[in-house]
């Protein structure tokens, strides 16, 4: 069965990283999965299609020039046509109406979504009324977690039997070989290291961490916090962390490719996200043996057990935040048992098998019917 994966990318982030993971699983499990990446003119993202292509999934370029291109509805039914494609699985608000608009007279084909986040622009009623008018060609919706799923149902209004959880699965990452040591690097040999990894942007409340980094530092004058990551909001974060008067105890690494790598340096890793599809970060640092301090919001409590994997706290409260992150840090020992506690737990729960193995039961338990439904009509 051959399954064309549609995304509209600028970055390697939670998503990307996703597919990165599925596809080879998928292939591997004999599902013929390729991907198909909606790029801007002048934004092409050559590092991420060199990693598929590395993984042995077959990829395909497309130019998307406006966020309404009309010319790409007939691109991309021309390329699924051609590719002989089964279904069309689509990730993110782009690909979900581009994947519905180039099926028109290609009743045959599956449509499949995924969820990967409650971002809130999709509460707006013009959101809402787009999703529904989507979801009606599709004959399954994946969410990410079953917070995503509560939300795509309760308020984009998709029927529950339309929507199907499954969990991001990653797996271990090998030994790094050659990484640069940021610690020894930066001058931080010994001490106290919270880490954030992601993008810099309002939903992962970094403002929040950086206030409540500040509360930290003035306990622990030792203590120092590495953000790896870039975005939008980093000149305003740096003029944040200036007025607060920890600049010197703060680094902005920007993006590394040896970012998982790093995670096994820190102490903990602090989530503030004010909202959170399920937050691929949290596996990798829990896989890392890393403590997390997270936000209670969204998908994260069903990653994170509070007081056993590590420690939830109320979203966009930095005193909260930051009392969390001292408990740990003054605690090495208590740190270091939670991050055991989630490693296992990622290890348990949240591997890339089990996602394949239920993303490829649902494509077949899918294409049984549309199959029957073929020769039927023949």
């Amino acid at each position: 069965m051959r399954v064309l994966h549609v995304a509209k990318v600028t970055g390697i982030a939670g998503a990307e990283n996703h597919l990165l993971a599925l596809l080879p699983a998928l292939r591997a499990l004999g599902v013929d999965a390729e991907v198909v990446l909606l790029q801007e003119p002048g934004r092409p993202v050559a590092q991420l299609v060199r990693a598929f292509l590395a993984a042995g999934v077959p990829t395909f370029e497309l130019a998307i020039n406006m966020d309404l291109d009309p010319w790409l509805v007939g691109r991309l039914a021309r390329l699924v046509r051609s590719r002989g494609a089964h279904a069309v699985h689509t990730h993110g608000v782009h690909a979900d109406l581009y994947g519905r608009l180039c099926l028109q007279g290609l009743d045959g084909v599956l449509l499949l979504q995924t969820r990967h986040n409650d971002d809130r622009f999709r509460r707006l009623w013009i959101m809402r009324l787009l999703n529904q008018w989507l979801a009606r060609r599709c004959v399954r919706i994946v969410a990410i977690s079953d917070a995503v799923r509560e939300f795509v149902c309760a308020v984009e209004g998709i029927p529950p039997r339309k929507v199907e959880r499954i969990y991001y699965g990653l797996d271990a990452a090998p030994a790094p070989q050659n990484v640069v040591d940021l610690r020894t690097e930066l001058g931080w040999a010994g001490a106290p290291l919270i880490g954030f990894v992601g993008r810099l942007t309002g939903q992962k409340g970094v403002d929040v961490l950086l206030n409540a980094f500040a509360i930290v530092h003035r306990a622990l004058p030792t203590a120092r916090l590495l953000l790896i990551g870039d975005g939008p909001q980093r000149a305003a974060l740096a003029a944040l962390a200036g007025g607060l008067q920890i600049s010197a105890a703060v680094h902005f690494a920007g993006w590394r490719e040896d970012a998982r790598a790093q995670m096994a340096a820190l102490n903990v890793l602090a989530i503030a996200s004010r909202w959170e599809g399920f937050g691929l970060v949290t596996l990798e640092a829990m896989q890392a043996g890393v403590a997390v301090v997270a936000s209670r919001v969204s998908a994260l409590p069903e990653i994170v057990l509070d007081g056993e994997t590590g420690l939830l706290v109320p979203a966009a409260n930095a005193a909260k935040l930051a009392a969390a992150l001292l408990a740990l840090l003054q605690d090495p020992q208590r740190a270091m048992q939670l991050g055991e506690n989630g490693r296992l737990r990622a290890a348990q729960l949240f591997t890339v098998k089990q996602m394949a193995v239920q993303h490829a039961a649902l494509y077949l338990s899918l294409a049984a019917p549309a199959a029957a439904a073929g020769r039927a009509g023949k």
